[in-house]
């Protein structure tokens, strides 16, 4: 791979990476610290989960802005006090984990983490600072404000994926574009992480893979849940895949001698 920059520490390994998405439930648990620690008892050691901040500043870990799919009760996160979104059991079984008690559950974990609203910003900076969580952390989000802002704040630079609008700007002009203007438009990127299409658009060909590897990117590819596409964009030369299905994503990769 051609790249004028080292690979950060969260993205250095040769193998591709298998990515825990909301980490590992069969039983409707996502985004759990069961579900994290299910993920690395099948050899996981990155997850991927999402932060949203209740209304008195504490970060949960939790996808939905709302309570009401996945947990016993009803609500806006950023409209609640941290007292009653401590309440919420997902599944009706687990309680949602702070960002710090999941940052203090997984302690050898890589985290890829989705910053999913405003107020969520300055505590992932806190945790990242406290932590030392600078190599083993992605910060993506949909929001490149909210994602610059993070990186902004860090002492570190930290791997970071871009958002939707750099994201879809880098598909429509990157192939027009010199290389070196198109690696500033991507400075503070490291990996592009998307599906495999978008509005019926097929992204991921062995022509984008390669030219995102000739400006210094890796790609990692969400949510893919079956071996024989797991296995298709490996052979395509994918860095990463996100799955909802640990399980088979653990088999191919052992298959592809991948892991130990």
């Amino acid at each position: 791979m051609s790249t004028n920059k080292p690979a950060k520490p969260f993205l250095a390994p040769a193998q591709p990476l298998a990515i825990a998405h909301r980490g590992f439930s069969r039983g409707g648990l996502e985004n759990s610290v069961a579900a994290f620690k299910g993920a690395l008892e099948l050899g996981y050691q990155y997850v991927e989960t999402d932060i949203n901040t209740t209304a008195d500043g504490v970060a949960m870990v939790f996808h939905d802005a709302t309570l009401d799919r996945t947990t016993d009760m009803e609500g806006v996160i950023a409209e609640l006090p941290y007292s009653q979104v401590r309440q919420a059991r997902i599944g009706g079984q687990e309680p949602i984990a702070t960002l710090e008690e999941f940052v203090v559950a997984l302690p050898e974990a890589r985290f890829n983490i989705d910053v999913k609203d405003a107020g969520s910003v300055a505590p992932l900076i806190a945790a990242i600072e406290k932590h030392g969580l600078h190599d083993r952390i992605c910060v993506a989000s949909f929001s490149d404000k909210r994602r610059r802002t993070v990186l902004a704040g860090l002492s570190r630079p930290v791997a970071s994926s871009p958002g939707k609008r750099l994201l879809v700007a880098y598909f429509l002009v990157s192939r027009w574009l010199p290389a070196s203007i198109v690696r500033f438009l991507m400075r503070d990127v490291d990996v592009l992480q998307l599906p495999t299409h978008h509005k019926g658009l097929e992204l991921l060909t062995g022509a984008t893979v390669r030219r995102a590897h000739s400006l210094g990117l890796k790609i990692h590819v969400w949510t893919i849940d079956d071996p024989a596409e797991m296995n298709r964009l490996f052979d395509l030369g994918v860095d990463g895949i996100m799955t909802d299905r640990a399980d088979l994503l653990a088999d191919v990769m052992r298959q592809r001698g991948y892991w130990a």
